[in-house]
């Protein structure tokens, strides 16, 4: 059968359809089966935090007239990490009354989380228990302090390969 006999265009068109379609229902398989994650930046949905993203920016910069956060981890392993935030006011005293709470995660996927409360204090030093990580890599670790009626996300994006810690 030659290209130029009009018997085989409506055969070719249909084939061309059907094989349209079958990508189509392909794209949509394989999309439902990877895992899609919510963005939890501020420790709740995006939709949530978009719509508190100025009230979120102002209560930041009202913390940081009165308090300091520093994220003073030594070292951030798969074994034993263990976390440690500074908390001081403007005249670099220490603050022991601040309320820290920690979620640490991987990025765009919920899995391993682990969420961090009852740090020991001592000195405007915050410490909690160790943690062991299930794999290297990638980690972040999303951290609310709240002193008083101010409050402050510190979200850390870090490696467990040694690379630096990166506030986000």
């Amino acid at each position: 059968m030659k290209l130029s006999n009009p018997k085989i265009w409506p055969y070719a068109i249909g084939a061309s359809i059907i094989a349209v379609f079958g990508a189509c229902v392909a794209t949509v398989f394989v999309a439902n089966t990877l895992p899609v994650e919510k963005s939890d930046t501020y420790m709740m949905g995006y939709h949530e935090a978009d719509a508190k993203a100025n009230e979120i920016l102002q209560a930041k910069i009202l913390f940081e007239r009165h308090y300091k956060v520093e994220y003073i981890t030594k070292e951030f392993g798969t074994q034993k990490a263990i976390l440690s935030y500074k908390v001081s006011d403007k005249d670099a005293n220490p603050i022991d009354n601040a309320n820290i709470k920690v979620v640490v995660t991987r990025p765009n996927n919920h899995k391993h989380d682990q969420e961090l409360n009852n740090p020991k204090v001592q000195n405007g030093i915050y410490t909690f228990e160790p943690i062991t990580l299930p794999q290297e890599g990638r980690w972040d670790i999303m951290a609310k302090v709240s002193v008083g009626e101010f409050n402050r996300f510190y979200n850390i994006k870090t490696d467990t390969r040694g690379m630096q810690a990166v506030e986000y």
